[in-house]
């Protein structure tokens, strides 16, 4: 019930819900490594809080883990009612609806800043930092690019290297992978996994496939796969060809 319930508040959430909590997202990252569900609170008959989260199995147990290809998870409240009066008996209820668990783990989306009731329930927390871009105005932007990428490295590589945007899945996962198997180590998804989320990024148009090929040869340098919700853009996965990555195209596809 709580699943139903979370997937109709994710169709009408507000802007700042993150991409990577979205159920259709779920169902992409969680289908073969494990299952997902959600803590959900209610005020008046409308959703006003949700925590989901992707169960597996070990220890003889489940346990709470990040689902592959998500970047951010945690409790998510809506806007009108994130302040510390009100937040710490909604995320009291969040934790309430829990499973049974041997250990949780999970990077918390940038909206939830207040942890205290996990303290009190003796979680563990480490603060990270991560920076977003306001890309309105690129000439700002440009402007604070590290001057050696400005004047030398990005105009290099724009001699060397065209830039296009391509639905080749293919090519992107045979590029991401080169430098795992130059290393001898096995690629962290496989292609299986990849193409499943990429439909469903597809259907609600929310990605987008960059490629930066040589002007002469047509070789792939660089690949980039980029992501989006409402307010914020993410450089998903990228990858390149060890024996082309002195052209810079990987910094190119970046700006």
């Amino acid at each position: 019930m709580h699943k139903i319930d979370y997937q109709r508040f994710c169709a009408e959430a507000p802007a700042d819900f993150p991409l990577f909590m979205q159920a259709w997202y779920l169902d992409a990252v969680c289908a073969q490594s494990g299952a997902w569900n959600a803590a959900v609170v209610q005020k008046a008959g409308r959703v006003v809080a949700v925590l989901p989260y992707f169960l597996k199995q070990k220890w003889g147990g489940q346990y709470v883990a990040m689902p592959p290809l998500a970047r951010l998870m945690g409790p998510y409240i809506v806007p009108a009612l994130r302040n510390t009066a009100k937040e710490t008996g909604i995320l009291d209820e969040l934790l309430a609806q829990l499973p049974k668990l041997v250990a949780f783990e999970q990077d918390f989306n940038y909206t939830a800043t207040n942890w205290l009731p996990f303290y009190w329930q003796s979680f563990r927390q480490t603060t990270r930092y991560s920076y977003t871009l306001d890309i309105q105005n690129l000439e700002t932007v440009w402007a604070n690019v590290a001057s050696d990428y400005r004047k030398q490295k990005i105009p290099k590589a724009q001699e060397l290297v065209s830039v296009d945007i391509s639905d080749d899945l293919s090519e992107f996962y045979r590029v991401q992978n080169l430098s795992y198997a130059r290393q001898g180590l096995q690629p962290p998804i496989s292609f299986d996994f990849l193409q499943r989320l990429d439909t469903a990024l597809v259907l609600h148009r929310q990605r987008a496939i960059f490629f930066a090929t040589d002007r002469q040869t047509g070789a792939t340098h660089a690949a980039a796969y980029l992501v989006w919700d409402t307010h914020s853009a993410y450089f998903l996965l990228a990858g390149d060809d060890p024996a082309l990555r002195q052209s810079g195209a990987g910094i190119l596809l970046a700006w």
